[in-house]
């Protein structure tokens, strides 16, 4: 059991995820922000090791508009010796890699523009796992997507289209319950047609479900990992007090997650912290699950 958080780290003084405006594209700007991306990325694994957090999803930002029309610059290859080195480093330490495109990555879509944008957005991330040089433990994650009118056609559609991917994404590619619209039981129909693995969010669990306490649906869904995908991962989170319902907390609730730990045995998995102080309430999560036997905090 690893934890981790994602994409930014508050701490270090710098974000892997600097962009800029499309009107204002020019090649060049585009290999500094990059490279100043993958400085702060090296920064962020180095701070992992150190306090020993050894899940992280890596921000979507990293290459700005990578997968959009205008970039034609050869990033994979101008920058693929940066990449590997990041991902010698992370396998060298034990780290888990995982990637989560925005909400406008749809594959059960039934507009064709939007289908189409949301496999390149796919193609992009997966990419950059695979110049990491990571093994097909290393995830892109995605919600099933919209309902559109007719749930069952809209699974019907997402399998469909999960069918006709690139191989190199369908190896990286997980779905998630959401807290609406697809619940544990749903994603676990779709694994059951297509063998895609699911992650369990427990938040979005507490919001949507059929009655399955949180250590029935760990069980249910590790049955959808393969020995090729690692063990599974979870997303944890809480409601943040006074927001909507849905809204992720600022900070970690010890006890709250003190007790999804006792619930979660025997199950092995690695989690991931949707929480809004990201590395702050990974080091207080740590502390709380040092005593826990399947926590992994390094490796050698």
């Amino acid at each position: 059991m690893r934890i981790g958080y994602p994409c930014l780290n508050r701490s270090i003084g710098c974000t892997p995820s600097k962009t800029f405006r499309l009107a204002s594209y020019t090649e060049e700007r585009l290999e500094k922000t990059i490279a100043a991306n993958l400085s702060c990325l090296q920064k962020i694994l180095l701070y992992n090791v150190e306090h020993g957090l050894l899940f992280l999803r890596i921000t979507s930002d990293l290459v700005p508009f990578a997968s959009h029309e205008i970039c034609t610059y050869p990033w994979q290859e101008q920058f693929a010796e940066i990449f590997w080195d990041l991902g010698d480093y992370a396998k060298k330490h034990g780290f888990r890699i995982s990637m989560h495109p925005d909400q406008f990555v749809l594959l059960n879509a039934p507009d064709p523009g939007v289908l189409e944008r949301s496999i390149d957005e796919l193609a992009y991330q997966s990419s950059v796992l695979d110049l990491m040089g990571l093994d097909r433990t290393a995830k892109v994650q995605v919600h099933v997507g919209g309902v559109y009118g007719n749930k069952e056609a809209s699974m019907d559609r997402f399998v469909m289209n999960y069918s006709r991917l690139d191989q190199k994404i369908r190896a990286r590619l997980v779905i998630e319950n959401d807290e609406r619209l697809y619940s544990v039981a749903d994603c676990r129909n779709i694994h059951e047609r297509t063998g895609i693995p699911v992650i369990l969010d427990t938040f979005h669990h507490s919001l949507n479900n059929q009655g399955e306490p949180v250590g029935t649906a760990l069980s249910i869904l590790a049955k959808t990992w393969a020995e090729h995908d690692g063990i599974p991962m979870v997303d944890y989170s809480s409601q943040q007090e006074g927001k909507r319902p849905g809204a992720h907390a600022e900070h970690i609730v010890p006890v709250d997650f003190s007790q999804f730990l006792n619930d979660s045995r025997p199950s092995d998995f690695d989690i991931m912290l949707e929480i809004k102080d990201k590395e702050t309430s990974a080091n207080l999560a740590l502390g709380l699950a040092a005593d826990d036997p399947r926590l992994v905090t390094h490796t050698g």
